[in-house]
């Protein structure tokens, strides 16, 4: 078993004005039946509110201190602006608490600080990176990760994801500088049946192991193949390896080269 050092965390606890009630939706519906398998139980949690838009721009702000959040990989950053109000980001690699950070086209291009992708040098790693303008981040937030602006074309930008495919999009989405922090969360080895109990998963049990009238892949003599083409879910559609993405989508147009093309 493994865990992350989190000695340089805030020992304060959450911020109260920044935390929002976080239903579970998952297990059994209203009839009993489990529409949702695998998940239920698990320590409570509420939801930390983060600012994906970074709206005050051109007003420094200080980091108060590095957080958990029970809901992503990547730990989060309390910050307070000088108007005294207190807003949560995602916590970039290196920023630590006493930094001061800011964003507009005037912020400097160092960890923590945001900007339009037309004012941000190319090849510089960021994350935090809209989709559409003013919409909020949606690309590369997860711990460790970070995307990386290649190309300024007009009024688009070209962008190396995490997942290795190049996409265009506009000039005038925000991104935040650095890689996200938390690198080693993909490092840990959860070690016992227990801390997944802790994340609100339960026991998943292998189709091979099961009857013939539960899983397409149950029944036979001892260990059997599937007995199909490829592997089944247990209500017999194809898994595994199945592209769910639509033939003609909206977006086929911003994408240069897909993931895992060459």
């Amino acid at each position: 078993m493994s865990v992350v050092d989190y000695s340089d965390l805030s020992k304060s606890g959450p911020e109260k004005s920044l935390l929002a009630p976080l239903n579970k939706k998952a297990g059994r519906n209203s009839y009993g039946r489990i529409t949702v398998r695998h998940r239920g139980g698990g320590n409570r949690k509420k939801y930390r509110i983060i600012d994906f838009k970074r709206k005050k721009v051109d007003m420094l702000a200080e980091v108060l201190g590095l957080e958990y959040d029970p809901n992503r990989s990547a730990l989060i950053a309390l910050i307070k602006y000088e108007d005294e109000t207190k807003s949560y980001i995602i916590a970039p690699q290196g920023l630590k608490a006493g930094d001061k950070i800011n964003a507009g086209a005037q912020a400097d291009i160092k960890p923590g600080n945001a900007l339009s992708l037309k004012d941000i040098p190319t090849g510089t790693f960021i994350h935090n990176v809209e989709l559409y303008p003013g919409k909020g981040a949606q690309l590369a937030r997860s711990a460790g990760n970070m995307a990386q602006l290649m190309a300024l074309e007009g009024q688009n930008a070209l962008l190396r994801l995490p997942s290795g495919e190049l996409r265009t999009v506009s000039n005038r989405c925000i991104a935040t500088i650095g890689p996200v922090g938390n690198a080693d969360h993909a490092n840990v080895e959860l070690g016992k049946a227990g801390r997944k109990r802790n994340m609100g998963w339960r026991p998943t049990v292998r189709g091979s192991a099961m009857n013939p009238c539960d899983h397409p892949h149950g029944g036979g003599e001892g260990k059997s193949p599937i007995g199909h083409p490829g592997p089944r879910t247990p209500w017999g559609k194809p898994a595994l390896g199945l592209k769910t993405r639509k033939k003609r989508h909206r977006s086929d147009k911003y994408i240069v080269r897909r993931r895992g093309k060459k």
